[in-house]
């Protein structure tokens, strides 16, 4: 999913920016809390940010100091949540490429759909937060079982334990993933199974090629 937004997306995409403001803001932590024991290294690492040009080095710029924005409430069990049923679809087609496959994730409403509405406002979506952490081609979100599910289909069933609020909120949901070979074709950009051809790319590469030749 890392690649896929630097590599795939525009240039100036909120979602390739946003990105790229994560790694700056990780590696800057990471940064200064070994240049106490690495200084030398910590202090090239600085002089080579061409982002920081007029840094007046790491150990002139104080301490760790996150910002906290980036503290938001529910994102981070959102997040756990997506990757316990990241698991749960990865287990189920046992080391296969997922990138073969759409993930349908079913939760009944309540607050763990809520959480994962947070990461996919859409049905189904091949470029949503929630379809980059199950890894898929494109991910269905669902509060009931589809009717046209395969009568084979192999239906993981998990629960996963919500815990907001410092324990003031706690409710435990239950979820089905089921993994379903995706029908479409290979996009020779971006490599995910959402193109209509092997031979043209999908519907958001070439937005995003258009876009280029329009710049």
């Amino acid at each position: 999913s890392l690649s896929c937004r630097l590599y795939c997306e525009e240039e100036k995409d909120p979602k390739r920016r946003s990105c790229q403001t994560v790694l700056a803001e990780a590696l800057d932590i990471v940064v200064r809390s070994f240049a106490p024991i690495l200084p030398h290294l910590a202090e090239e690492v600085f002089q080579h940010l061409h982002y920081k040009k007029d840094s007046e080095g790491v150990f002139r710029t104080g301490w760790i100091n996150a910002s906290s924005a980036w503290k938001k409430p529910g994102i981070e069990e959102a997040i756990e949540g997506a990757c316990a049923m990241r698991d749960s679809f990865l287990g189920s087609i046992s080391g296969k490429n997922a990138l073969e496959y759409e993930a349908v994730i079913v939760i009944e409403p309540g607050l763990l759909f809520e959480l994962m509405e947070a990461l996919q406002a859409e049905e189904t979506s091949s470029v949503s937060q929630l379809n980059e952490i199950m890894m898929a081609s494109q991910t269905t979100l669902l509060s009931e079982l589809p009717k046209e599910t395969p009568a084979d289909a192999n239906i993981i069933k998990g629960t996963f334990l919500i815990n907001l609020e410092g324990g003031d909120i706690r409710e435990e949901s239950s979820y089905k993933v089921i993994a379903l070979p995706i029908a479409k074709a290979k996009c020779p950009r971006c490599r995910r199974y959402t193109s209509d051809s092997s031979s043209t790319p999908c519907p958001r590469c070439l937005k995003v090629i258009a876009g280029k030749g329009s710049t």
